[in-house]
């Protein structure tokens, strides 16, 4: 649960997740998310299966949590607040442990006491005259009182939650899955309990039991129940891996000694120590020492980095090699782990565009397939041949079996969790789970320039001295000048004499002249710095190579710069912004998928077309001012075109809101982070390509499940209900409309569950 005492007192939306057990289909989501959006107070209500969660934006003037997850209990789906995500998770772990556990013990029961009843009945299918060895031997009254048995034994143990929960359902007019599994098994024991015990009831040629049918029933969906939920415990990996990076202690520097304490006790300033191998505890800024870090947790990049003091570390990743003291900037709920396991648990809940098809079509499903099971059972007593009453009976029951929704239930949610568990892998994270449709039908992509096609930061790329002069030599004087100036292009050309690691000799006299140079005096010569027209305003010719240098770089997007001594040009200095290595890539990867690519940026036409050249971008919007961005975007819209936006600065905030989805790259400005609905958590651009191709993947596969559990449940109801049996003679009995309908969830799971091992 998330807020603060501030909101609930200015009456502001509090949100409020809830852990819900006992869901088992698409009915039971409809039923919960129902219950809770009628409650009072209730602005937003999602229910997710696959996560068995619930996420609610209610008035705390109103209601409350508690009296919310009193409401999902008292409707028969036990429910408790999410207050800390660690221990719920570790308690929703042990809670599915051991319900697997029981379902594996109950499954075994039921099998036990089944297979006695099967080979009983069905024996006679497999075994030459084991049905006139069974009338010998037992006789048909003591063979029917044995099935008999067995089968109320399976029905009132192993499968008593079908009729607990689903009876009640079907009196308070909302039915589920339990309620036709409850009705079809009840069917087909009634009827042969009459056979059995009330023979004169029926006519002789209707007198038949179907006791396997009730007992193998329940089994098979015991079964398809416990593959489902092998197969759910692998959907939530990417958040347990998550939060089993969490630290649990910390070796905290406090009055001069080491103490191991509870990583809850560590606060914000705190001094904390961490040795080569260990993972980092929280959040920090090193202050001594330094290392190799393995942040592949939060990037993906399986590279380690080095970080020095002064650099920040991030709470989760792997120290690898020396040994370091941090200073504490961020812990619990606001480290940069907390906040990625927040974005996805927030993702795997979320409720596509696409579930709205679902939730109306499963409203009305199990109402419609009971009415198709009375008037299959009705239309068989009317017309069939005899025994028509067995034959309605059979039929009806084979309905409701094969029809049960569990599958239409897990198809989206399944898919969502498996998605965006393998992108939080891949370093995407998707913070708005509808931003997984959304990304899929993008048509353009539209990116900054300044610190995301390129580094954000000037470097010195070209340095061209004149006769007689070295690199060295110049870079040194021209580094003892502008080591007085905060321009972004002087800081460059520091930066590279101190990667040289010259000495530089001493200045007087310095000056800077705003938008032109700089000039100052060094060993009794005039020393210039500047452009052009710096040079041609002091009277200084520059050589014709440093004119067509001018040019060169011009049209390649590097600044030129110029360096004199008194009146003789001695070098051409040039700076620019490199474009990132990914970049290219990403966008050659995003014309594959027929992505077009525009780039908007405030920087100048001559460097904004040069930068789009070298990577083939399709569209440039130079000298774009923050809502210019914002126009562009919409005239794309008003043209019918999706689109997102590539962005990591404060400017680039608007933009990210206004497009349709909005990419922030995650090593940006937090405002950019929040502005956004994915985020990047390396700077490689290729993760924007990557992440459109995963959203396609998933909406491929949710597609693939919602056909399945749709046209597989859809085509086989006319199948169950006799349709083939006019031209073929074909019926579907029971039993096998039991393992049908177990193995489609299972299915839909299990497609859901390759998406783990996605590759772009």
């Amino acid at each position: 649960m998330t807020s603060s005492p501030e909101d609930s007192a200015a009456g502001a939306p509090q949100t409020l997740e809830l852990a819900v057990s006992d869901m088992s289909c698409a009915a039971c989501v409809n039923r919960v998310q129902k219950a809770i959006r009628a409650a009072p107070g209730v602005q937003q209500a999602n229910v997710n299966l696959a996560t068995e969660r619930a996420w609610i934006a209610f008035d705390p003037g109103q209601t409350s949590p508690q009296a919310l997850a009193e409401l999902v209990t008292g409707i028969g789906y036990p429910a408790e607040p999410v207050v800390d995500a660690r221990e719920q998770a570790q308690r929703q772990a042990q809670h599915k442990r051991e319900a697997f556990l029981r379902l594996q013990h109950t499954f075994l029961i039921a099998l036990l006491l089944t297979l006695p009843v099967f080979i009983l009945e069905m024996g006679a299918h497999l075994i030459p005259g084991w049905h006139h060895w069974i009338e010998d031997t037992l006789g048909q009254t003591r063979n029917w009182l044995l099935q008999f048995v067995l089968t109320t034994l399976v029905m009132v143990w192993p499968g008593r939650d079908f009729y607990r929960l689903g009876f009640p359902a079907l009196l308070r007019g909302s039915p589920d899955m339990n309620s036709l599994v409850a009705l079809g098994s009840a069917s087909a024991w009634l009827y042969s309990v009459v056979a059995t015990f009330m023979p004169d009831w029926l006519p002789d040629s209707a007198r038949h039991v179907y006791f396997e049918a009730a007992a193998v029933i329940v089994t098979l969906i015991l079964l398809g129940r416990l593959l489902e939920a092998r197969a759910k415990g692998r959907t939530g990996a990417a958040i347990k891996r998550l939060i089993g990076l969490q630290p649990r202690t910390a070796r905290v520097l406090r009055d001069g000694q080491e103490q191991d304490i509870d990583i809850a006790l560590v606060l914000p300033g705190d001094l904390v120590r961490v040795r080569p191998g260990e993972k980092v505890p929280t959040d920090g800024t090193i202050t001594e020492g330094g290392s190799y870090v393995d942040e592949s947790m939060i990037t993906g990049e399986p590279v380690p980095v080095q970080r020095t003091v002064g650099q920040p570390v991030v709470g989760g990743t792997l120290n690898t090699t020396g040994s370091f003291t941090l200073s504490v900037t961020h812990t619990g709920r606001d480290t940069v782990l907390a906040r990625i396991i927040g974005m996805v648990e927030t993702a795997q809940g979320a409720r596509l565009p696409i579930q709205a098809l679902v939730d109306t079509v499963t409203g009305w499903f199990v109402p419609v397939v009971i009415g198709l099971a009375l008037l299959t059972f009705a239309l068989w007593w009317w017309l069939g041949p005899e025994p028509a009453l067995t034959l309605a009976l059979v039929n009806a029951v084979a309905v409701l079996i094969i029809a049960c929704p569990c599958a239409m239930g897990l198809a989206t949610p399944t898919s969502i969790m498996v998605g965006t568990g393998r992108a939080a892998d891949m370093g995407i994270l998707f913070r708005q789970g509808d931003a997984l449709q959304g990304l899929s039908r993008v048509d353009v992509v539209a990116f900054d320039k300044t610190g995301t096609l390129t580094l954000g930061k000037p470097v010195l790329t070209d340095l061209e001295p004149a006769a007689g002069y070295s690199r060295e030599q110049v870079l040194a004087l021209a580094a003892a000048v502008q080591q007085h100036s905060e321009h972004p292009i002087a800081q460059a050309i520091v930066a590279a004499a101190q990667q040289d690691g010259l000495s530089l000799p001493e200045v007087s006299g310095f000056e800077a002249v705003t938008g032109a140079g700089v000039q100052a005096q060094t060993q009794g010569q005039c020393l210039r710095i500047g452009s052009a027209a710096f040079m041609e305003q002091h009277g200084i010719a520059l050589p014709p190579t440093m004119l067509a240098r001018l040019q060169d770089w011009g049209q390649t997007g590097r600044t030129p710069v110029f360096m004199a001594l008194d009146q003789t040009a001695v070098a051409a200095i040039a700076v620019a912004d490199p474009i990132k290595e990914s970049a290219a890539r990403a966008i050659e990867a995003l014309h594959r998928q027929g992505v077009r690519s525009v780039m908007i940026t405030g920087d100048n036409r001559h460097t904004a077309q040069a930068v789009a050249r070298q990577l083939g971008i399709d569209d440039v919007h130079p000298e774009t001012l923050p809502d210019g961005k914002v126009a562009v975007l919409q005239a794309l819209h008003e043209r019918g075109l999706k689109t997102a936006f590539v962005g990591d600065g404060i400017n680039d905030a608007p933009a990210l809101a206004t497009a349709d989805i909005g990419i922030a790259i995650g090593t940006g400005t937090d405002v950019a982070i929040e502005s956004a609905a994915v985020v990047l958590m390396s700077d490689d651009l290729h993760g924007v390509p990557d992440a459109i191709a995963l959203s396609r993947a998933t909406l491929r596969n949710i597609h693939q499940n919602l056909f399945w559990a749709f046209a597989y449940n859809t085509a086989l109801i006319p199948v169950a209900a006799g349709a083939l049996y006019p031209a073929w003679g074909i019926l579907l009995s029971p039993v096998f409309a039991a393992g049908a309908m177990a193995l489609s969830s299972v299915f839909v799971v299990s497609n859901a569950l390759r998406l783990k091992g996605y590759r772009p």
